[in-house]
């Protein structure tokens, strides 16, 4: 099933620490281009009728503030670490702006650890003015939020499995390091793929830059670009000289209609 124009707006695109990290003095940490201040990794997907996000980020609230949005009508999780989590209890706004409970959207072992960090909001006796959300539970069907059409796609963050979405012809994975193959067929075809490229060295759990680009090459994707970057991958501006045709780094309010 197609989905409707898209807008795609990177709300994020560092990794846990955020560029700048704290206390560093790096060449990256201290660059003075705004393509290297990166927030914790999120996009916000659009069409005429339905907005979500993708993890709510310890930079949530900011990140809703810089851009402007006045609703939200759903919020879709890719997994329970902090960086992607940590910020849903600001969604407490749109609760109260819009009068209704936020739809949650993500698998069974998020949905758990959602419970454990936001217990408060889970009681059963809620102290007045905590985040009011429903919890809706998905796997590997498609679905759809509004007119927003969905396949999840399982990639591997080292031993946890976390998920990726396919919306239409655009593709987003985030904290991946392997891709099985029948998983890899859901992401071909895409006109857009996004994904981590965490830096320059092989690290345990993130594709870096060399193994991010390979993907994009196997799967023949004609435009990517990379996200959850650290500051260890080196200046914006160098990097992106450096990429393949087709391929770029992503950057903190970038903008891509598909």
């Amino acid at each position: 099933m197609s989905s409707p124009p898209l807008k795609i707006t990177f709300l994020g695109t560092g990794t846990s620490s955020g560029v700048p990290m704290i206390a560093c003095e790096c060449p990256v940490c201290t660059s003075t281009d705004k393509k290297d201040k990166r927030l914790r990794s999120s996009i916000l997907v659009e069409t005429k009728n339905t907005r979500l996000v993708v993890d709510t980020t310890p930079d949530f609230r900011y990140q809703m503030l810089r851009e402007n949005v006045k609703y939200l009508d759903a919020v879709l999780f890719t997994h329970p670490h902090k960086d992607h989590i940590a910020g849903l209890d600001d969604v407490r706004a749109f609760n109260f702006i819009q009068g209704q409970a936020m739809q949650i959207y993500a698998n069974q072992m998020t949905i758990d650890a959602l419970i454990r960090e936001f217990a408060y909001a889970f009681a059963d006796k809620k102290y007045p003015g905590v985040p009011n959300l429903e919890l809706n539970t998905i796997t590997l069907e498609p679905f759809s939020i509004g007119d927003i059409h969905i396949t999840p796609i399982e990639v591997w963050h080292m031993k946890m499995p976390v998920l990726g979405f396919r919306f239409g012809d655009f593709t987003y994975i985030t904290d991946a390091n392997r891709i099985e193959a029948d998983e890899k067929e859901k992401i071909k075809g895409s006109k857009i793929l996004v994904v981590n490229a965490l830096r320059k060295e092989k690290h345990i759990s993130h594709y870096n830059l060399d193994e991010a680009i390979e993907l994009v090459k196997e799967l023949e994707i004609p435009t990517a670009y990379f996200t959850h970057i650290s500051h260890q991958l080196g200046r914006h501006e160098e990097i992106e000289k450096r990429l393949p045709e087709g391929i770029h780094l992503g950057y903190d309010r970038l903008v891509i209609e598909v």
